[in-house]
């Protein structure tokens, strides 16, 4: 059996005249997030490039590299990150039994515990913090994440992000410790720097919290780890075509070994809570569209001047598509399979996010901008077509 080759629109397929904004959000899941550079790669090569790119923790990075860069070197920049933090695989896993793959990728990922990823996290020697002692904040973790501020700094330009000529908005979300507050930083209303990444995806206990503004954060996921609510809360409110990654399943069998109920403990704590986003979003439309009938129905002696103000604030009918891209891969039900930095894995999972995300465009070519009672519609990718050899 092998899988029938996706159709890939051509540039010249997909319009570039549109009246709607096209949003990517991204969510946490460490050396999972190479899937979601490869649906970037194929957004970029159809000509959806994204104008409002939304992340959080491994999200963040991407959305940072995406938005941080010209187009020119998007994927350029998104590939030499990727590069960079892989581990070289101790055989070619194309050319050995899955059991063995599976051997050779878990041996790959204790490696990744015991010296870290250069250039992203490495453990911190002799910690007080590991034995229970108390430590400044900052270093309240077992791994450092300073060589990070380099990495971001060497694959995403500040400057361009943060300047009037940045073709993409970023936002990115994290959590403020001493409160438990979601803080979104974004480009629209402040400058972003290294700072603001890091402390996006500060996972404790791994990662130590980051201060920013004189504020310690940790990672956006504790909270949310899918920032839909970043684009249906938005204002004002635009039709909008959301492409929303999701790394983790949210379904999964019931578990027996402490492996599988280790993997299934993570899966649900960062699984997408979009559905709830989406019904809340969908109460507060029906109210606004309500009252802008309610309005109308009014003799013209009881409506005051300042109504029609109030009821633009309200927003106008609009329409969000959300083409929802889910992440395959079961890992052999690792738990460790956010630390699996093994370079075939890493290549394996940014070839299916360029697969699902040519099949996430052609949904997307069939979602309609109109005023009608819906106000979000999800979108789920069909099947794969399994087609027999000969």
């Amino acid at each position: 059996m092998r899988r029938k080759p996706a159709v890939s629109p051509s540039p010249a397929s997909v319009s570039t005249e549109r009246k709607h904004r096209i949003a990517l959000v991204l969510q946490g899941g460490g050396a999972l997030g190479a899937y979601q550079a490869g649906v970037y790669q194929a957004m970029h090569e159809n000509n959806l490039t994204p104008d409002w790119v939304v992340g959080t923790s491994i999200g963040a990075i991407n959305a940072a590299i995406i938005a941080g860069n010209e187009r020119e070197f998007r994927i350029q920049r998104l590939r030499e990150f990727w590069d960079s933090v892989s581990h070289a695989d101790l055989i070619n896993l194309q050319q050995v039994p899955d059991s063995t793959r599976q051997l050779a990728t878990w041996m790959t990922t204790m490696d990744t515990f015991a010296r870290g990823v250069p250039g992203f996290f490495t453990p911190r020697p002799f910690n007080p913090f590991a034995i229970g002692l108390a430590v400044p904040p900052e270093e309240a973790s077992f791994y450092n994440t300073e060589e990070l501020r380099a990495t971001l700094n060497k694959y995403v330009d500040f400057d361009y992000l943060n300047s009037k000529n940045a073709g993409i908005r970023l936002t990115i979300s994290a959590v403020k410790v001493t409160c438990g507050t979601l803080v979104k930083f974004d480009t629209s209303n402040q400058s972003i720097s290294a700072e603001h990444v890091m402390a996006s995806g500060a996972l404790p206990p791994g990662f130590a919290p980051v201060r920013v503004d004189g504020d310690l954060y940790w990672d956006g996921g504790l909270y949310s780890n899918t920032p839909l609510e970043a684009v249906l809360n938005d204002e004002p409110r635009q039709d909008t075509l959301c492409m929303m990654v999701d790394l983790w399943h949210a379904d999964g069998p019931e578990p027996r070994t402490l492996e599988e109920v280790q993997t299934r403990q993570k899966d649900v704590t960062f699984a997408s809570r979009s559905q709830r986003h989406i019904e809340a979003y969908l109460k507060q439309y029906q109210l606004r569209k309500l009252a802008r009938e309610l309005y109308e129905r009014l003799p013209a002696d009881l409506r005051k001047p300042g109504d029609r103000k109030q009821l633009a604030e309200l927003g106008a009918d609009t329409t969000i598509h959300i083409v929802r891209l889910p992440y395959a891969g079961r890992d052999w039900n690792m738990a460790s399979k956010d630390v699996n930095f093994s370079r075939g894995s890493i290549q394996w999972r940014w070839e299916q996010g360029y697969q699902d995300a040519m099949r996430g465009i052609e949904v997307s070519q069939g979602c309609p901008f109109q005023v009608s009672d819906t106000g979000v519609v999800v979108h789920e990718l069909p099947a794969v077509v399994e087609v027999a050899t000969g």
